[in-house]
Parts: C-alpha cells; structure tokens; sequence
C-alpha cells in the first residue's frame, strides 16, 4: 500500500517537474505578463479618474468608469497569461456564458438594479448632495451605488432605496436644500403688518436661508382664537432641524421684543337659566 503511494507520488512528481522543465519560460514569461497587467490597469483607472474629475464628471460616475476600465484590461491580460501557458480560455468562456445565464434567471431583480444603477449614472437625474423624494422616501443623497442608492435625512437615519424603484417613478429633487413650512397664530387684537415683517426680519438676515427662492410670509387663515401666520423658507438639508428649531426661537423671541400676542384657544361659553315660580 506504501509502495503504491509512493509510486503515484512520483509520478505526479515526475509530471510536474517535466511541466516546469518544459514550460518554465512561458510560466515566468505568464506571471510577469499577469503583474505588468496589474500594474497597468491600476495606472489607467487611476488616469482615467484623474482625467473625469478634471472635467468635473460625477463622483459616481467616475468610480464606475475608472472600475471598469481596471476590469477590462485586468481581464485581457489573464486571457493573454493563460494562452501563453498553453490554456486556451475558450472553453472556459462558453462555461461562463452559461453560469452567467443561469445567474441571471436566479437573480432577476438583483439584475434589474444593477441596470437601473447604469440608467441613473447615465442619465444623472440626480447627484450626490442632491435632496430627493421618491416613494415615500425622502433624504440627501449621500451614494448612488450599482444596485441601491442611499439617502440620509434629517434624523441622521440612513435610507437604502433600491435603483429599480427609481427608475420610471415621479421623482422630486430639491438639490441640497430642503422646504420648510410653519405657522403661528396672533390675537385678532395684534398688527399683522407688524408680525408678518417680524418673521420676514427674521428669515432674511438669517445666513442658513435661502435667498432663492426667497422666503413667503403671510396670512395664512382666520382660526377661531387667531390669525394664523404661515410662513416658508429653503435650508440646507444637512442642517434642517437644526435651522428649522433656530428660526421658531427666533420668532418666538421676536413676538415677545415686538409684544405681539399669542393667544391660547378660547371658547365663550354662555349659560342661560329659566327662573319659574311655584304657586
């Protein structure tokens, strides 16, 4: 049993010390074909980055260009490796065509995101920074990936959307600024005049609003115990609740310099009562 081991020990020996012997130069010749093909692609993707970002392309696409020529030249030169070792790839494509067609039966909707994703680079619709709402779904742009895009809104909560519901769905894009919209009531007694340029003040001098579009301040409707101000302002979306808390401060402060007042809801109640006399 030893002696049979050993024996096929040899002989896997003998095969692989011929094979070196034989084909030492095209072996060497093959690795050093596959570092230069290494070496040159990490060049190229990096000239081919450096060259869109000069131009000022999109991040994303950029990174995707960049990826894809590193892929494509990587992949020439292990085809060139391997034909020079004696392997031929032919066969080793066929069998990639057919896994391939196979994994995209089984994974249709993975699929169907990564075209999306292509669309999205393609067309830019939108770019990273951008404010978007889509689906229900609202956030600044933080990446636009092949498969997902990921949005982050004002709580700081990171949301993945994938690009498939992207593409072909209404979408609003408000770039890096968000709407913000509030209202406050005055008693019926209180200068609307003076309360309306109070707030308009306020929000003009303010760095974190918007110019344009300029800010809106007006009645907005007759309540019961007041008249409702209502009011509407652009903010950067990185910073909306914060702006959004400091302006109500203001104009709470200012309402209170100004003595404007804010009146709690009243109700006038009226009781009636019958006197009758007993005979």
């Amino acid at each position: 049993m030893i002696e049979q081991e050993i024996a096929q020990f040899e002989k896997y020996y003998d095969m692989i010390r011929t094979y070196l012997l034989t084909y030492s130069m095209q072996l060497l010749a093959a690795i050093l074909i596959f570092a230069f093909g290494l070496w040159l692609a990490k060049k190229l993707a990096g000239a081919t980055h450096t060259l869109l970002v000069r131009h000022n392309i999109d991040i994303t696409l950029t990174n995707f260009v960049s990826n894809v020529v590193k892929v494509i030249v990587v992949t020439m030169f292990i085809i060139i490796a391997l034909g020079k070792i004696g392997i031929s790839v032919t066969p080793f494509v066929a069998a990639i065509g057919a896994a391939s067609l196979g994994a995209g039966l089984a994974v249709q909707g993975m699929l169907s995101n990564y075209g999306a994703g292509l669309a999205l680079i393609a067309t830019r619709p939108f770019v990273v920074g951008d404010t978007i709402s889509i689906k229900g779904a609202s956030g600044q742009v933080k990446s636009i990936e092949l498969g997902h895009t990921i949005l982050i809104n004002e709580q700081k909560v990171e949301i993945t959307v994938p690009n498939k519901h992207i593409i072909g769905e209404v979408l609003h894009n408000s770039f890096n600024y968000s709407h913000v919209e509030g209202q406050i009531g005055i008693a019926y007694s209180a200068s609307a005049t003076t309360a309306i340029s109070v707030i308009e003040n306020i929000l003009r001098h303010d760095d974190n609003v918007a110019k344009d579009p300029a800010p809106q301040v007006g009645i907005e409707e007759f309540a019961d115990s007041s008249v409702t101000i209502s009011y509407r302002y652009w903010t950067p979306t990185i910073s909306l609740i914060e702006n959004k808390l400091n302006v109500n401060h203001a104009i709470y402060q200012g309402f209170k310099d100004a003595q404007i007042e804010i009146p709690f809801p009243q109700r006038v109640v009226t009781v009636k009562s019958n006197a009758s006399k007993l005979d």
